[in-house]
């Protein structure tokens, strides 16, 4: 790495704030794309500007807690029947919030 190209990094570093949200999955956003449910109960949840759009940094968030609900043996994957269990307990948790965020 050249000398300018470390102290363009380090004034960057300054700059950033020390609790910062660290993406784990920028990629999130594709599941919520793909699944116009999901995708609702993700901005009825996590849209926290309400602009009706998830940034990538409200998808991740999003993401991680679908894992966390839909992973029923916590082995890291979602399976098809883990995602449909998981679909029927936000359902079951959260229609109302789905159902007024389609309405949006």
């Amino acid at each position: 790495m050249s000398v300018l190209a470390a102290l363009l990094f380090a004034q960057l570093a300054a700059f950033a704030p020390a609790d910062e949200y660290k993406l784990v999955n920028p990629r999130a956003i594709e599941l919520f794309e793909r699944d116009q449910r999901l995708m609702q109960w993700a901005l009825a949840k996590y849209d926290g500007n309400r602009d009706g759009y998830l940034s990538i940094f409200e998808a991740d968030k999003a993401a991680g807690e679908f894992k966390q609900i839909a992973d029923g043996d916590r082995d890291g994957h979602v399976t098809p029947a883990e995602y449909r269990s998981a679909w029927g307990f936000i359902v079951a948790r959260w229609g109302d919030q789905v159902a007024s965020a389609r309405s949006r």
